[in-house]
């Protein structure tokens, strides 16, 4: 496990000072310094990066005299898929403190239930997110009138920004040393949002990149294309399937990525959040639109990909939905070589790790449109 940062690790290193494991077919796969990225790139390639910033989403709590951590996952703005309310209502996760700055997985609930959060602020449960399920929960904040806006209905009227920024820290798990400043849970590509929405998780698979690795990419050629998505709470215990969550692509992204594929460039995501929004803005050609909205889609091999020429992703325990989509873009043979090799060389693990770069084999089609896809 990587319990610290990469340039915690020792004197004059930086955050590319991890490792790049490199897969592309079944019999290929090699392990690099993640900064030789730019040499095994190439000029017309685009890579698609999510901007959005992580949210110090963690706030200490109370519920009837005992001590519990909320999780702040998503903002249910009006239109999400599994809300009736018009919005106003987070989903959160509650949990048990585990000693040392972390948590351990509790359910939630009961309806009704009022939590005291610092500052002022309470927070209303109300009903699961999914129904028979109890990890995540819709609840309704309230901000103390001090903390109102006066300017009327705004997306940052239920002070949850404003909570977070006072109060909240990095959700944090116990693989991790000890607690890092939210600095060190951004990526060089985070773009605060105007209504404070953000991901309630690091975006991890950008966090190696530095201001000056993007520039030695730029001068070889190969382009960036940005998105947004921002990210719920991970299902570190449960590995559930994500749950919605809202994301954009903009016209500039689309045309750069079309206009890549269509000079035999290829389109290699950064994380598999980039992934899920790319593909979730793509046609049955792999053309992708410019749109924005909410995304539940889960990426396997049957459904494949339409767009992903490859994947630079974060090494994690395996788990249904992330080696789904790691085999759609590269097959289940690359996938578990891949495993292999970096268990065989101690990769680190998680968001502070070692990182993998899974390529299609270009001598095999692995792009399958299933009539499920959505």
């Amino acid at each position: 496990m990587a319990r610290i940062p990469a340039e915690q690790r020792g004197a004059g290193l930086g955050r590319d000072a991890v490792r790049l494991l490199v897969s592309q077919g079944r019999e290929q796969v090699s392990l690099h310094a993640f900064r030789e990225l730019p040499g095994l790139l190439r000029a017309g390639d685009v890579l698609v990066v999510n901007t959005s910033a992580t949210l110090a989403a963690a706030v200490d709590a109370r519920l009837g005299g005992e001590d519990l951590v909320v999780h702040f996952s998503t903002r249910g703005d009006r239109g999400h898929p599994r809300t009736k309310s018009g919005g106003g209502r987070w989903a959160v996760e509650l949990r048990d403190p585990a000693g040392d700055g972390t948590t351990r997985q509790r359910a939630g609930g009961p309806p009704g239930a009022v939590l005291e959060l610092p500052g002022g602020y309470r927070l209303t449960l109300e009903e699961p997110l999914v129904a028979g399920a109890d990890r995540l929960w819709w609840a309704r904040p309230s901000a103390p009138p001090s903390a109102r806006p006066s300017a009327g209905p705004s997306p940052a009227t239920d002070g949850v920004p404003a909570l977070l920024r006072a109060y909240g820290r990095p959700i944090r798990y116990a693989y991790t040393e000890r607690d890092q400043p939210l600095s060190a849970y951004q990526t060089v590509f985070a773009v605060p949002a105007t209504d404070g929405s953000g991901s309630a998780e690091m975006p991890s698979a950008g966090r190696p990149f530095t201001a000056e690795l993007v520039a030695r990419l730029v001068s070889r050629g190969v382009q960036f294309a940005p998105l947004v998505l921002h990210t719920g709470v991970a299902s570190q215990e449960s590995h559930e399937p994500p749950y919605p969550e809202r994301y954009e692509v903009s016209a500039t992204t689309a045309g750069l990525v079309n206009a890549a594929r269509a000079a035999g460039g290829r389109v290699i995501a950064v994380g598999t959040t980039a992934v899920r929004a790319l593909e979730s803005a793509a046609d049955a050609r792999g053309r992708v639109r410019p749109m924005a909205g909410w995304t539940d889609l889960v990426v396997t091999p049957e459904r494949g990909v339409r767009v992903v020429d490859g994947l630079l992703t974060g090494l994690h325990e395996p788990e249904a939905s992330h080696l789904l989509m790691l085999e759609a873009v590269a097959g289940r043979a690359a996938v578990q070589l891949g495993y292999a090799e970096a268990r065989a060389r101690l990769c680190l693990w998680h968001e502070f790790g070692d990182v993998h770069l899974l390529l299609k084999d270009e001598n095999r089609d692995h792009m399958h449109c299933g009539s499920n896809a959505r």
